[in-house]
């Protein structure tokens, strides 16, 4: 991939699409946990000078996905199964609050603002591709947060989007048509402004992928430090 120097057709800043291309990499595999990401490496592989790389590394650390460490530059984060787990105790509350107030919103709001996310989950699921899935059900979830209209909810959330988008490609043998129907629920209850249902099935949503999200990854990230055991039970 090169990044012109020049702002793209649709005139986003390069450090804006260097950003994008380090975190869709990072979440991919293409830059595997524990790797440096070299400014000067990269500057060559995308066609750009240092400055839009070093623009876009402080959000890439804000949300987690790398580590700045002396001597050794940015490095590629090594999640953990605690990592995991503190995920899921966080979704479990901000989730459930976002459908709460998005289902409070008008209901030409709600349908506007998900049914797109929804198609475009849908579309990926009949097409299997495990990181357009991962990327698509993700969006569904910050369309929910955008349509809160709350802003705090949604600066809290930002940096919890990519690790959410990172989690879900992890754990990308979930079955994608489960989770299309469960967004399906959620979709119609909130468009339906039935708030009291939105957020019980938000929570459900979300505290169904834990166990089998850490018994999946058991074998493959480090525990970190020991998760809730009756999590893995």
């Amino acid at each position: 991939m090169m990044v012109s120097e020049a702002a793209g057709d649709d005139d986003q800043p390069r450090a804006r699409k260097v950003y994008e291309y380090l975190r869709d990499g990072i979440i991919d595999g293409d830059f595997p946990p524990g790797s440096r990401l070299l400014e000067r490496e990269l500057s060559e592989r995308l066609g750009v000078s240092r400055i839009p790389i070093r623009e876009a590394l402080p959000q890439l650390e804000a949300e987690g996905l790398i580590t700045t460490l002396p001597r050794r530059g940015a490095v590629v984060t090594r999640l953990t199964l605690r990592d995991i787990d503190e995920l899921f105790n966080v979704r479990t509350s901000l989730e459930v609050l976002a459908a709460r107030l998005a289902s409070q919103q008008p209901h030409s709001s709600a349908t506007a603002a998900l049914e797109p996310a929804l198609a475009r989950a849908e579309l990926a699921t009949a097409d299997g591709s495990k990181s357009e899935i991962a990327a698509a059900n993700s969006a569904f979830h910050e369309a929910i947060v955008r349509l809160s209209a709350n802003r705090l909810l949604q600066s809290m959330m930002a940096p919890i989007n990519a690790r959410v988008r990172w989690l879900f490609r992890l754990t990308s043998d979930r079955d994608p048509g489960v989770l299309c129907s469960e967004h399906h629920e959620l979709y119609d209850a909130i468009r339906n402004g039935e708030v009291e249902l939105a957020a019980s099935l938000a929570f459900a949503h979300v505290e169904r992928g834990r166990r089998p999200s850490l018994a999946s990854l058991a074998g493959v990230l480090p525990a970190g430090a020991e998760p809730n055991q009756e999590d893995l039970a």
